[in-house]
């Protein structure tokens, strides 16, 4: 199923046309992806009013580093320069009242789904995290805690979690940035272990965006930029959302 999935994407990406659609995906020039179309999107990513729970909040888990941090970025979102992106349970609820293309939605009977980030209920006990998005500049900062269900090594964050924090704070912006949707490629350096229960910051920029992908850079460190956990770069799909009559 995972294996059908991404070929599915593949073809999107090399044909630049929907299974099942005659016309070819509707390309995104530059301006329309760095353009005002990034505030609607941030404006539907972050309502303001909604009965979900958000997740990216502090809670009694959160280490003094994550707390002091987070309050810095809240404060800079009064100028609104910067948005806090809340965090639901499922991408399925960031993206009420769009569609995926044909070809692409998945049928099940499982209720209770999870994105993987958020698929650790206890607090403090795995993925700990909150994204901050800047709009006019493309970019993003995701404060990351990890708990002692993501251990590798003993006492250290395991790097397949950092990797999934990665490509989770990646696809956010790229969706954010220019509706990027699909990761086509992740290429990471690990640097330096993480220890568990402490604060990594993760800024993401978008380089560029070029035939309808995304093209982004990450690099994980601690607080003080004196220790450099992971470089990553990565590639993502353009792939524009249409609005769904049945909502």
């Amino acid at each position: 199923m995972m294996r059908t999935g991404f070929q599915r994407v593949a073809r999107l990406a090399h044909h630049k046309a929907l299974p099942g659609n005659p016309h070819l995906l509707p390309r995104l020039h530059q301006a329309s992806a760095f353009g005002s179309s990034t505030h609607s999107l941030v404006a539907r990513f972050c309502p303001e009013k909604t009965d979900l729970k958000d997740y990216a909040l502090p809670n009694a888990s959160w280490c003094p580093d994550m707390l002091s941090l987070y309050q810095e970025f809240l404060e800079k979102t009064k100028s609104g320069m910067w948005v806090k992106l809340p965090s639901f349970k499922s991408n399925r609820e960031h993206i009420q009242g769009l569609k995926l293309p044909s070809g692409l939605v998945a049928a099940s009977d499982k209720q209770d789904w999870r994105i993987f980030t958020r698929c650790i209920q206890l607090e403090g006990q795995g993925y700990e995290y909150v994204i901050f998005f800047h709009p006019s500049e493309k970019k993003s900062v995701c404060l990351f805690q990890p708990g002692p269900y993501l251990e590798g090594a003993p006492g250290f964050a395991h790097g397949g979690s950092l990797a999934a924090m990665m490509d989770e704070t990646f696809s956010k912006t790229a969706y954010l940035a220019g509706e990027g949707l699909f990761t086509l490629s992740l290429n990471i350096r690990f640097k330096n272990l993480i220890p568990v229960g402490s604060l990594a910051v993760l800024d993401i920029q978008v380089e560029k965006i070029e035939d309808q992908k995304l093209y982004m850079s990450c690099i994980a460190q601690s607080r003080d930029k004196q220790t450099v956990y992971a470089k990553c770069s990565g590639v993502f799909l353009q792939l524009q959302l249409e609005e769904d009559p049945s909502q």
